[in-house]
């Protein structure tokens, strides 16, 4: 028997056989062109048809994975259409008489290098996206088929996985996967974890498995090669004990989130798009905490109308029938990108034109949103949240926008809802003034994904400082503290939007701080339940 240790991406237990899968870069030869013009029209014909997967993969992504998680699809068709990718492939097809497999190959490597070589992280994660659509269209030139194709149940081990070859992988097939590289937070973890799939990164391969016995444990990060019938027994046992779990969860669908001294928490669910409200009530979320409305952004190509929100959002409180929906207002730049935005490449895009900076700043978008978010009031209970926070003034600034736009409303005759403001507090300037910021909303929120990575200068998308995000940094649990203490002085309740408030092994501190909401992913709204219904009974 192996035993081989790397990270967990996703908890979880699998025994199968394991299936190697060796991807290979396509190799193309340099060919001279009989016609450019025909080599022109043949790499159109790729990318477009490169494009028309890519929208199917997105398609099935919805599905499976929500639209947040699917929104790296259309940013890789997004860059399919990057001005100067097509006119270098295009150039070098023109200027040097070659084939188009090779012009294409050629530019993705320069492409690719170019990010890889760049010190923004941000930047350097893109270089991997590059590599994936390039290889799409020259699958597309060449005819090349599916890359992973699985007949039988396995345990799929890879040096990598781009996002597209995970969504496409059959799940049905799928027992875990297992890959050498990989950050815990890039786009394949996150798919990962929204498919439910056992999986680990942080495993040196070896081409000899295949067709091995094997097994992971997600919960301890283990991969087991040719495992004796101890270790079988074992995680024999730790599968039925999480197959009991989820049963007994179930139990607590409709039930009271309220500790045994009688402390209640408000329990909601994070979502980024109506695809995911069937989720929501499956799960039995008392409302939604985060409502990432830069989803109807991402999935056109120009400026959703107020009427193309309006319906988004009235069909999103109308299903939550009376629930609380906490809408964050648009929270484009960083890592979501789109085009017809016009945003100028940034050397530190996590730091910088983004969120409530681009909406006070181009207040026509910010008004649009606003005017939709506020009719839609009118058909259920919600509130709206102001991202990236760094002062008094901003929020000064969109409450009299928000005024601005309910005056307006009346004139017109179109109905409202008095509704309640609050900002996330995700930035370590908002935290220390949160003292200053309470008696100006009605809640804070706290983002603890951003919050920590400022806090600790760690790019939480660096596979090479996973070992320095540590969302458990003192640092971050005293702010956290503090911004509780702060609100509650002032008037505002407080809750936690990001991935630490699914962590339960701090649930039980969070009630003691005087948490009033925690908001987590669907899954995780029984687990968490179970932890809070727990607190006090002995």
């Amino acid at each position: 028997m192996e035993r081989i240790q790397g990270k967990a991406i996703f908890h979880g237990i699998a025994i199968g056989k394991l299936s190697v899968y060796g991807k290979k870069r396509q190799r193309v030869k340099r060919q001279k062109a009989a016609c450019a013009e025909h080599e022109k029209e043949r790499y159109f014909t790729a990318r477009d048809q490169a494009a028309a997967q890519l929208r199917e993969i997105y398609k099935k992504a919805v599905q499976e994975v929500g639209e947040l998680n699917a929104q790296i699809f259309q940013v890789h068709a997004m860059m399919l259409e990057d001005d100067d990718y097509n006119e270098s492939v295009l150039n070098m097809i023109a200027t040097q008489g070659v084939n188009a497999e090779y012009a294409v190959a050629k530019t993705g490597d320069n492409f690719a290098e170019m990010f890889a070589a760049m010190e923004d992280e941000y930047f350097k994660a893109r270089s991997a996206d590059i590599r994936d659509i390039s290889d799409r269209v020259l699958a597309a030139l060449t005819g090349a088929g599916p890359a992973a194709v699985m007949t039988e149940p396995v345990i799929l081990a890879a040096y990598d996985l781009a996002p597209s070859e995970t969504i496409q992988l059959d799940k049905r097939l799928l027992l875990a996967f297992v890959t050498e590289v990989g950050s815990t937070n890039s786009h394949t973890a996150i798919l990962a974890r929204s498919m439910n799939i056992p999986a680990l990164t942080g495993i040196r391969l070896s081409e000899d498995w295949d067709g091995k016995p094997a097994a992971v444990d997600g919960d301890t990060g283990t991969l087991y090669i040719e495992p004796d019938e101890a270790v079988l027994e074992t995680l024999r046992r730790k599968q039925k004990e999480h197959e009991d779990a989820r049963a007994l969860l179930l139990e607590l669908k409709n039930k009271e989130t309220i500790t045994g001294d009688g402390r209640k928490v408000h329990l909601y669910a994070n979502i980024g798009s109506t695809g995911d409200l069937a989720s929501v009530l499956e799960n039995d979320a008392e409302g939604i905490g985060l409502f990432r409305t830069e989803f109807l952004y991402l999935e056109k190509d120009h400026f959703p109308t107020e009427q193309e929100q309006f319906q988004a959002y009235k069909t999103v409180v109308e299903t939550m029938a009376g629930r609380k929906v906490i809408f964050r207002t648009l929270d484009i730049g960083a890592d979501k990108q789109v085009d017809y935005f016009g945003l100028d490449k940034e050397e530190n895009p996590a730091m910088g034109y983004r969120a409530i900076r681009i909406c006070l700043d181009r207040t026509d978008i910010f008004k649009t949103q606003l005017r939709a978010i506020l009719r839609a009031s009118a058909y259920g209970s919600l509130a709206i949240m102001f991202p990236m926070i760094i002062s008094k003034q901003e929020i000064l600034e969109a409450k009299r926008i928000l005024e601005q736009i309910r005056l307006e409303l009346e004139q017109e005759g179109l109905p409202y809802r008095d509704v309640e403001v609050g900002i996330m507090i995700e930035t370590p300037a908002a935290a220390i003034i949160s003292d200053e910021l309470a008696g100006e909303v009605d809640f804070f929120s706290i983002g603890t994904n951003d919050l920590t990575q400022y806090v600790l200068a760690a790019d939480r998308q660096n596979p090479k400082l996973d070992a320095c995000y540590d969302a458990h940094h003192p640092a971050v649990l005293r702010l956290i503290e503090q911004v509780v203490q702060n609100g509650h002085a002032g008037g505002a309740w407080v809750g936690i939007c990001g991935e630490l408030g699914a962590d339960t092994s701090l649930t039980e501190w969070f009630v003691q701080i005087g948490v009033d909401e925690l908001s987590v992913t669907p899954s995780m709204v029984l687990p968490v339940r179970k932890v809070i219904r727990d607190i006090g009974r002995t």
